[in-house]
């Protein structure tokens, strides 16, 4: 006989999302909603209005400590300890193999006090790493992740529609900063970053409160067209801006420098960091010999590849993998990321083919993101 399954968690704003008609899904353990009614309006709106997101399945983790910054850049690839109070910093935590366990933002709250936001599949490995790595520093990790809901309002119109519940300077908060504030009469913190590639802002908040918050922002957005959006758009729009996901893009299989994205890696900080020797060489080794790169793909037909779908050449020789693919509302097509071949990898490369099941549909090699805002 073998166990059930766990009960998949429930956000504060579980019964909200049912009385909208949401189409619910089990994504890392909690209930979530996928879509509320066609996920191409919804990617639309947050492109050319404004969305609505729960977001409250994310990992939130806090370090508070007179070394709490020291600790973080043990723990993770990025000097923390130099993040100024009221930024954010987007960063990586990695094995001693340099694999990636996760990707991170983190938000300087005080002198001594940072807010780590893990990805929801990830976030009880992260908090074990963490306190792990954090042994021996004057800085104790804390698990809260039920003290926090998060929503996000991200699109064009988001600024506007928060202006109308804070009396927070939003036009003062840059991109990857944070402020605490009140929204709709609750404290928050509120920040400017997102998913999207859109202008936006993401509030936590007590999970108390989430309901409220939910509904005056439903409200002030009702005239600029706001919509409440699901974790399917969530994706597209994602994918669009050519950001990378956990599980995809990103693996333990997968460096940074693999990813495109050795930049993270500082290399100049003080101190040892985990990963750092296995880091150093996977860098040496990116600078002699070019790993599969990370591309777009864009399709001249209308079937959509997927991930784990095999990129080929002309002659059916595989060059590469399809790691994150879907529709593009936005432009029109089938779009896809893929690590391929570094002979493949340049923008406008012919003869690149993606096998889905059998056939060879030619794809056009792009370089990321496929959307950009203002662009």
């Amino acid at each position: 006989m073998t166990d059930a399954p766990p009960t998949p968690r429930r956000t504060a704003l579980d019964a909200r999302h049912r009385a909208l008609g949401a189409t619910m899904t089990d994504f890392a353990g909690w209930d979530m909603p996928l879509r509320y009614g066609s996920e191409r309006d919804e990617h639309t709106a947050v492109r050319t209005r404004a969305g609505l997101f729960d977001l409250s399945h994310m990992g939130e983790i806090s370090l508070i400590g007179p070394r709490a910054g020291d600790a973080l850049d043990h723990a993770l690839v990025g000097r923390l300890s130099a993040l100024a109070v009221g930024r954010a910093r987007y960063t990586m935590i990695c094995d001693d193999e340099g694999g990636i366990l996760d990707d991170l933002i983190v938000y300087r709250l005080g002198d001594e006090e940072f807010l780590v936001v893990a990805n929801a599949a990830n976030a009880q490995v992260v908090l074990d790493a963490l306190t792990e790595r954090a042994d021996g520093f004057e800085a104790t990790v804390r698990d809260d992740r039920d003290a926090y809901a998060l929503l996000a309002v991200q699109g064009p119109e988001s600024p506007g529609i928060l202006k109308r519940l804070t009396d927070a300077d939003l036009d003062g908060l840059k991109y990857y900063a944070g402020l605490p504030g009140t929204v709709a009469g609750v404290p928050a913190l509120i920040a400017r970053t997102g998913y999207t590639g859109e202008d936006g802002f993401e509030l936590f908040l007590a999970p108390d409160d989430a309901e409220r918050v939910w509904e005056a922002l439903t409200e002030a957005g009702a005239p600029v067209g706001l919509v409440p959006c699901g974790l399917s758009c969530r994706d597209t729009l994602r994918l669009e801006a050519g950001m990378p996901l956990y599980g995809h893009e990103l693996t333990t299989d997968t460096t940074p420098f693999d990813a495109g994205l050795g930049r993270v890696v500082k290399f100049d900080k003080p101190g040892d960091f985990v990963g750092r020797a296995a880091l150093e060489a996977a860098s040496r080794q990116a600078d002699t010999v070019t790993p599969r790169t990370l591309v777009g793909l864009i399709a001249s037909g209308r079937r959509v590849p997927r991930a784990g779908y095999a990129v080929v050449a002309a002659d059916g020789s595989p060059i590469g993998q399809v790691t994150s693919g879907a529709p593009s509302p936005t432009l029109g097509k089938p779009i896809a990321m893929a690590y391929v071949d570094p002979q493949y990898a340049g923008p406008g490369t012919e003869g690149v083919f993606v096998d889905i099941r059998g056939t060879r549909e030619p794809y056009e090699v792009v370089a990321l993101p496929f959307y950009k805002r203002g662009r």
